[in-house]
């Protein structure tokens, strides 16, 4: 088993206190299983896509639930009578819980279930007030909001 001992860095940070505890959390759950299967998908600058292979559930047996931080996903398979004998079960029939840690401003937008494959879309949106903002000296100009990605600087005329 991998340990990583964040103890040094702890001592000389201040406020990274919750992404060193998500961290040792996420290496201790990782130990555990890995059903149902996922991907995660980077659609955008701002767009995601988790999806999760569950393959036999409908959307009544789904329960996505988004908190702050927080995304997770839960089935319970409804039981079935069984009509004969199994000669090998390959195709997991049980229940399960996935978290999935979400960045500060991230939102789920859509969750859609087809063809055994539940899609959750998610998008970061970052509030105005929290956006950069380009400062001009001595107030020749208004405010206004720096483009992301934009890449040039600005020129002295």
């Amino acid at each position: 088993m991998n340990r990583f001992d964040f103890t040094p860095y702890r001592r000389t940070t201040v406020g990274f206190d919750r992404l060193f505890d998500l961290l040792e959390n996420n290496a201790r759950a990782s130990q555990g299983d890995n059903y149902p299967p996922f991907n995660i998908e980077r659609r955008g600058e701002d767009s995601y896509r988790i999806t999760l292979a569950l393959a036999g559930f409908k959307p009544e047996d789904i329960d996505i639930t988004a908190q702050q931080n927080l995304l997770v996903v839960t089935g319970k398979k409804a039981e079935e009578p069984q009509t004969g004998e199994f000669l090998h079960v390959g195709i997991a029939q049980r229940g399960f819980e996935r978290r999935f840690e979400l960045a500060d401003f991230v939102l789920v937008k859509d969750a859609q279930l087809a063809d055994g494959l539940l899609r959750i879309d998610l998008e970061r949106e970052v509030p105005e007030a929290m956006k950069p903002k380009k400062i001009s000296v001595n107030g020749k100009s208004p405010l206004s909001v720096v483009e992301h990605g934009s890449g040039g600087e600005d020129k002295a005329a």
